[in-house]
């Protein structure tokens, strides 16, 4: 029995993709993301699809790693694995048909010390980030709605 629980553990966490560092192993799920998707594609639509989530998020990880409020934060984290994660999670929760293959909230923002001011950077960076992909304000309130409980898993002080 623990010798089958250690084969579907590490056959739930394949070798990292490509470009990203190895990572402990963990289980997969879709509920990791942190929200419930939207029940349709609405969402994905406002947000232009795939390739409007990839800009958005290519766009968020860029002004995240030079906003000097939050900068420090990113320094020394993997950036590929980053951006995969969050096109995922973003894919995810806007009813895409996306997997979210990411760590769970609390877990991967562990001993972070993320506070308070710097989710409200983050924010911020998002939302000019969905400006400049001219997604409209009604789409990206819904969107931070959803997004908004995961701070309680996601700021430790």
């Amino acid at each position: 029995m623990l010798i089958a629980a250690v084969l579907l553990l590490q056959a739930t966490v394949a070798t990292p993709p490509p470009g990203e560092e190895p990572i402990a192993p963990y289980m997969q799920a879709d509920a990791n993301a942190g929200a419930k998707p939207f029940a349709n594609d609405q969402l994905w639509q406002a947000f232009h699809g795939s390739a409007g989530v990839s800009r958005i998020v290519n766009d968020l990880v860029a002004r995240n790693q030079k906003d000097p409020r939050i900068s420090d934060i990113f320094r020394n984290q993997d950036m590929v694995r980053l951006r995969r994660t969050l096109k995922e999670q973003f894919c995810y929760i806007l009813g895409g048909g996306c997997t979210y293959t990411g760590r769970d909230m609390k877990t991967a923002h562990k001993d972070m010390g993320i506070q308070q001011a710097d989710m409200v950077a983050l924010v911020e960076n998002l939302q000019a980030a969905m400006r400049a992909e001219h997604v409209v304000f009604a789409a990206q309130n819904r969107f931070l709605a959803k997004l908004a409980p995961m701070h309680r898993d996601v700021v430790e002080r």
